[in-house]
């Protein structure tokens, strides 16, 4: 991809044979995060293989479309980078609660619809929150969106969480080559090839786990070759207030997580997030959300799994994701097209995300190579906010005592991190120091004006 002057990185547009293939490893990339949600919800339901199969193609077309309105954007919806959409995780355990309590997807669907448009409606506002996201605090969170995601990868590479042959040591075997045919393309392969290094390890990893038996396409012959999904497929959408309240906590993480995901992506394309382009990416994902609602799947966000693809490939064309989206539509349209995605096995996967996931926990460190660690307390603010947000990962059921709100939030540690650094930073660096600090004049590191200000920006650069 040439660089011109007058063209950022981000809007280039690469050559038609470059964009599908960026964009087919961006979407094997995401593939099973986006078709683990519906599984789960649909298994807790009990569904039908025909509904559950209907849930999928649903979510793979909204993912499409989502990651459409991100990355291509109208008007005031999109945030303009490359961005990929897909089911959060966040709202797993609320949505299966609703279903299960007498609810069932009717009042599912009705509570994402409102999240939906309340996230629209609230992302003016957590635009505005962008100064309390100095490096210090952006760093750290992304660091905890890398390290939260290596437990992801590592329980593909076992061969995907509750497989019969789960740490069976071929499993590891299978990923092990994966990761070495990543790093061998990264490192002695031409520039265009080493851009699609995921995808070529994926592909051999494939060609590799066929003939020894670890997937085949049995599947694929059982599948339609066409799938629509129309609106309130599965009934009226009903609006219950516990339903629309416990969804409007998981609106909040998913806000949080998202403002994470988007200024990780600033920071690695060289076009950092501002107030009005973060409010608008999360107000595509309130639109998208509402979508959701409408079309039987569930709320979105962005996937930080893509954000490590795009710092490893440096491939930063935000069409090369819109590529990606479409592929997704085709997907979500071509249960077929589907279901040869599917077949790839878990441990292939797992090769590549230990280098993907791992790529953003190392952005995290770069960025916080940026901030003064001398004479201050931000090294206590890193290590606090690290080990708060890696505790749920750590622990899963660390918090399963506690009122589920508090769950839903705490639970994730992407936003748990990222709550935890916003609060220290502004206990440390903003509140009023001690007179001997005042004194000297001390600078944070954090991108703040001296500690020793009265009334200074929080996180102002």
């Amino acid at each position: 991809m040439a660089t011109t002057a007058a063209v950022h990185p981000v809007d280039e547009v690469p050559h038609i044979r470059q964009l599908a293939a960026f964009g087919l490893q961006h979407v094997l990339a995401m593939y099973a995060g986006a078709v683990a949600v519906p599984l789960i919800v649909g298994g807790a339901l009990k569904l039908s293989p025909a509904d559950l199969a209907y849930l999928i193609t649903a979510d793979l077309l909204v993912c499409g479309v989502a990651t459409l309105i991100q990355c291509v954007g109208f008007w005031r919806f999109g945030v303009r980078l490359p961005v990929m959409q897909g089911c959060t995780f966040a709202a797993v355990s609320p949505m299966v609660l609703i279903a299960t309590t007498g609810g069932g997807l009717p009042a599912v669907y009705g509570s994402v619809i409102v999240a939906g448009l309340a996230i629209m409606l609230l992302a003016p506002v957590f635009g505005r929150l962008l100064r309390f996201f100095p490096p210090l605090v952006t760093g750290t969170v992304i660091l905890v969106i890398g390290v939260s995601l290596l437990p992801v990868a590592g329980g593909w590479a076992a061969g995907g969480v509750g497989a019969k042959d789960f740490g069976a040591p071929e499993n590891l075997a299978l990923a092990a080559f994966v990761l070495a045919v990543v790093l061998g393309v990264q490192r002695f392969a031409p520039a265009f090839l080493s851009r699609v290094a995921v995808l070529t390890g994926i592909v051999v990893g494939l060609a590799v786990a066929v003939p020894l038996g670890f997937t085949d396409f049995g599947a694929v012959g059982d599948a339609d070759w066409v799938g629509i999904s129309t609106p309130f497929h599965f009934g009226a959408p009903e609006f219950r207030v516990s339903a629309i309240a416990s969804m409007l906590v998981v609106a909040l993480v998913t806000m949080t997580e998202t403002t994470g995901d988007l200024i990780a992506v600033g920071e690695l394309t060289g076009r950092p997030v501002e107030p009005r382009p973060l409010a608008d990416g999360l107000r595509a994902d309130g639109l998208s959300t509402v979508l959701g609602g409408v079309f039987n799947t569930f709320p979105y966000t962005a996937y930080a799994q893509n954000v490590g693809l795009v710092g490893l490939t440096r491939v930063r064309s935000r069409w090369v994701v819109a590529a990606a989206g479409g592929i997704l539509v085709l997907l979500g349209l071509l249960p077929k097209l589907g279901a040869v995605v599917a077949a790839v096995p878990a441990p292939v996967l797992g090769g590549a995300g230990l280098v993907m996931f791992g790529t953003v926990a190392a952005s995290g460190l770069r960025t916080l190579a940026r901030v003064d660690f001398t004479g201050n307390h931000n090294l206590t603010v890193v290590a606090v906010s690290v080990a708060v947000g890696l505790l749920p990962v750590g622990v899963p059921g660390v918090y399963a005592k506690f009122p589920d709100w508090f769950q839903t939030v705490m639970n994730s540690g992407i936003s748990a991190g990222c709550l935890t650094a916003i609060v220290l930073n502004l206990l440390f660096n903003h509140l009023p120091a001690k007179a001997d600090r005042a004194a000297v004049g001390q600078d944070t590191g954090a991108g703040a004006e001296p500690v020793a200000v009265p009334g200074a920006a929080p996180g102002a650069e």
